[in-house]
């Protein structure tokens, strides 16, 4: 099993433990890259490829994500037909 079908595999659990650097890692196995919103955008972040883009807020203070962010990149990439 490769590394993304295991990233991909893990994130369906809905793990309370799915670190943003995981994501970013399964992100870029699909061709998305991490945008930053500049120095004064705090902490939103967003995925992008081509003229498409998944937006959420970095975690913080830890590198952990929250539920609520883990659903929310299960459903943008079903929605996309990428899992």
């Amino acid at each position: 099993m490769s590394k993304k079908e295991k990233l991909i595999q893990r994130l369906q659990t809905r793990p309370n433990n799915f670190s943003f650097d995981e994501l970013v890692t399964l992100m870029g196995h699909y061709g998305y890259y991490l945008i930053g919103s500049g120095k004064t955008g705090g902490s939103r972040i967003a995925f992008g490829k081509d003229d498409d883009y998944i937006r959420l807020h970095r975690p913080h203070p830890h590198n952990i994500l929250k539920l609520y962010q883990v659903d929310n990149i299960l459903e943008a990439l079903n929605e996309r037909g990428l899992i």
